[in-house]
């Protein structure tokens, strides 16, 4: 390696250089040891056409710092440069960015800039990571940003949005991200940032009917406005998708009509990255992707092909041969071992029960293509119910529990659930560390496995609420969210003769619904001289729960009923011999059950 000395008025920066663009780089902490001494560490520059010129690839602070002290000075100055050949676009790149990684951190958004740019050159993201010493995961994360809106980048450039909150926003659609830049630019609205932000994007089950493909007038589902009357939502997730997913299929035909290779549909538990393909138009074999997200959104990619594809398609353009890869199994021997590789592991799980308990539990926590588990969706749309659950003593008491679960599991602390709604890589990662758990510790995280996917207002919720003789007054009392729900003047009296008595009910039952409130949060609190009643709980609350008017329409009494029914059902039915459901459909002239 020779270095040269070269003029200033030779060089320039390269358009190469991952810091060209950017505003004039503050020279002064280099500015008078330049002055005194000259540049000592060379600059790695190359030809670039002009004669006798050469640009910069690494050593722009030094270039200026030089041309700043040259004003003061009366000879040329010449720098000591190493020069490289000009036919690598990519291999220059690297010295650039390594050069500067060594001498200031750049952020996130400059390394993406120069991270793709490797990419179109043709570095892998394994050559990328190899190269400057960071793992595949942290170049994927930095690639990501590729995702974001050009605003959002810029912002999280400048410091305006957390890493947090990024690293959510590259899980967004476009059009969700168009929204929360909406808000963000918007002085008078609030933009959810961090765990928010996570809310903001997947916190409901509920999908919106402006995602449907399908039209909205044939659906037969049930469809739900908010209190708005704006939004329309999907109540039944399955009914939407089944409608969806027929859609989707007859556009898939079109497109294989209108001569596309083939339409690649992506599930929701997928995640679509599109720096791994390269554009290819139909006529070279451009495939479709259809990408699901698991908010119902359909996104289609018109005219797409694998990176690997596309390099192999250069390489046949330019005559290189390439000998196909033959498998050494065709797919029915592989289908054969598979089918008796699986019976003999199942067969042996039936002697290791305390193995198969291990297995299933990991099973309940990550999921499989078999398995579909999902935490309950306990947040509120409404504020005041959603802070009264959260500061819940119950709640609280789970949440110090998923604490100590996650802690055994070794899992990130901030994770929200320990069962997540999704399939990956890491089902054998949890049931390594379950085997290495002991029958009581693997128990512990089965109960939290149980607790987080208890459906909630089901019938399992009655029946476990009775048999854990569960007292909702050790667990409740009356607050402000309570109070602001209750709307119905009979109810108010009716609790009022619980928490005051009949004579005080009867004496203030006409009576506004503020009044009635008042009063009865005077006698659970005891104030104004009103006794104090102690561990009240509503009726519908209780186990087992019952209503205060003879209209019905309370979900926890119709809950507890159809659970009961199921017992006593099961019940005669296992001592008649007969199949619980034949009893079900047998019994014409069962009574209705209570609405």
């Amino acid at each position: 390696m020779q270095i040269e000395e070269i003029p200033l008025d030779n060089l320039s920066v390269s358009t190469i250089n991952m810091r060209r663009g950017r505003r004039k780089p503050d020279v002064s902490d280099i500015l008078p040891s330049v002055k005194a001494r000259g540049v000592l560490s060379p600059l790695f520059v190359r030809p670039n056409g002009k004669p006798d010129h050469f640009e910069i690839l690494a050593g722009k602070r030094r270039y200026y710092a030089s041309v700043e002290a040259a004003k003061d000075e009366d000879d040329a100055r010449e720098l000591p440069c190493i020069v490289l050949g000009e036919e690598d676009d990519a291999e220059a790149l690297e010295i650039s960015m390594i050069e500067n990684l060594l001498r200031e951190d750049p952020d996130e958004v400059t390394q993406w800039e120069s991270f793709t740019r490797l990419v179109k050159e043709g570095r892998s993201v394994e050559d990328i990571a190899a190269t400057f010493a960071l793992t595949e995961l942290q170049v994927k994360r930095i690639l990501a940003l590729g995702n974001l809106l050009p605003r959002i980048r810029e912002a999280y450039r400048s410091e305006e949005v957390d890493a947090a909150t990024i690293r959510h926003l590259t899980l967004a659609s476009k059009a969700q991200q168009k929204a929360w830049l909406a808000l963000f630019e918007d002085e008078e609205a609030y933009a959810p940032r961090g765990s928010q932000l996570k809310g903001w994007l997947f916190g409901g089950a509920s999908i919106a009917t402006s995602v449907a493909l399908f039209d909205l007038e044939t659906y037969s589902g049930q469809i739900v406005a908010d209190l708005f009357g704006e939004d329309g939502y999907f109540s039944e997730s399955d009914a939407f998708w089944e409608a969806q997913m027929a859609e989707v299929e007859a556009r898939k035909v079109a497109y294989l009509e209108a001569g596309w290779a083939d339409v690649v549909i992506v599930p929701p538990i997928e995640q679509f990255c599109s720096w791994e393909y390269e554009r290819a138009p139909k006529s070279k074999g451009g495939r479709v992707y259809v990408q699901l997200r698991a908010n119902g959104e359909v996104v289609f990619h018109e005219g797409l092909v694998s990176r690997r594809e596309a390099q192999a398609a250069e390489r046949r353009a330019r005559g290189e041969e390439e000998k196909p890869a033959r498998p050494e199994l065709t797919s029915t021997l592989a289908t054969y071992i598979d089918l008796h590789r699986h019976a003999a592991v199942s067969a042996g799980l039936l002697g290791e029960p305390s193995l198969a308990l291990r297995v299933m539990v990991a099973h309940a926590i990550a999921g499989s293509p078999l398995w579909s588990v999902k935490p309950a969706n306990t947040p509120s749309r409404n504020e005041k119910t959603a802070a009264s659950h959260a500061a819940s003593p119950t709640v609280q008491a789970l949440a110090e529990g998923r604490r100590a679960v996650l802690d055994l599991l070794d899992f990130d602390s901030e994770r929200e659930t320990v069962c997540e709604d999704r399939y990956g890589s890491d089902l054998v990662p949890v049931l390594h560390r379950l085997l290495a758990l002991d029958d009581d510790e693997v128990m512990r995280v089965l109960a939290l496995v149980m607790a987080e996917t208890l459906s909630i207002g089901s019938e399992a919720v009655e029946y476990l609420g009775e048999h854990l003789s569960i007292d909702m007054a050790d667990h409740w009392q009356a607050d402000e969210a309570f109070f602001a729900l209750l709307r119905d003047k009979q109810v108010l009296v009716a609790l009022l003769a619980e928490v005051g008595g009949e004579t005080v009910a009867s004496a203030n039952a006409t009576e506004t619904g503020k009044t009635l409130k008042g009063l009865i949060a005077d006698h659970l609190t005891g104030a104004n001289e009103r006794p104090k009643t102690e561990r009240w709980v509503p009726r519908w609350m209780a186990f087992p729960p019952s209503a205060y008017t003879e209209r019905g329409g309370v979900a926890t009494v119709a809950a507890a009923q159809r659970a009961k029914w199921l017992v006593e059902s099961e019940d005669e039915s296992s001592e008649s011999g007969q199949d619980p459901e034949e009893t079900e459909l047998a019994d014409d002239e069962a009574e209705p059950l209570a609405a």
